[in-house]
């Protein structure tokens, strides 16, 4: 896939993220510890390769911004320190951002809603972000035996608990959407 070239998006991703992709000599250890590199369509590292080279449009459009679980995984194992997951999450802002369209439109929404409720609370609420992902994909009662299963469990909590330092976390995402 050919795509235009974006000579700015190496000091986009930098600027947005702290992260010097020039650093990565492609050693290839962050995709190789990625539990999600099977179903990956561009591995960490090639990614991180695409975003020197400026490919801009096949990072937005590739699935792997939205499969990385940002678990850090990559992130540890880079020799050269690069928070390979930041820049992950750049892209995936960026994408979200410009509007790119997915093969499945309800990945950028379940962001959308997972960021949404830690802006909420400071943490994750699974009935508040499962609530909410639901009614906006319309997809209301596929999971309901699943979700009544789990509180019969008390696997999960009805009543969301809100961090002590709400305000600050609040005036943290109001400073970064600046």
């Amino acid at each position: 896939m050919i795509s235009k070239l974006d000579p700015g998006l190496e000091r986009e991703i930098e600027d947005r993220s702290g992260q010097k992709a020039r650093l990565c000599y492609q050693c290839g250890k962050c995709s190789t510890g990625c539990l999600f590199n099977f179903a990956m369509d561009i591995l960490p590292h090639k990614a991180i390769k695409l975003v020197q080279y400026g490919q801009k449009e096949r990072l937005l459009a590739s699935e792997t911004i939205w499969l990385c679980a940002a678990c850090e995984t990559c992130t540890a194992r880079c020799p050269n320190d690069i928070d390979v997951a930041r820049v992950i999450d750049s892209l995936r802002e960026i994408a979200l951002e410009e509007g790119i369209k997915t093969a499945d439109k309800n990945i950028p929404l379940f962001h959308k809603c997972f960021i949404g409720n830690i802006q909420a609370t400071g943490r994750i609420s699974e009935p508040i972000l499962m609530g909410s992902y639901k009614t906006l994909s319309g997809d209301l009662f596929s999971d309901i035996g699943l979700a009544v299963e789990m509180l019969r469990k008390g696997k999960i909590k009805l009543i969301p608990s809100v961090v002590k330092s709400h305000r600050e976390l609040r005036r943290i995402f109001k400073e970064t959407k600046k």
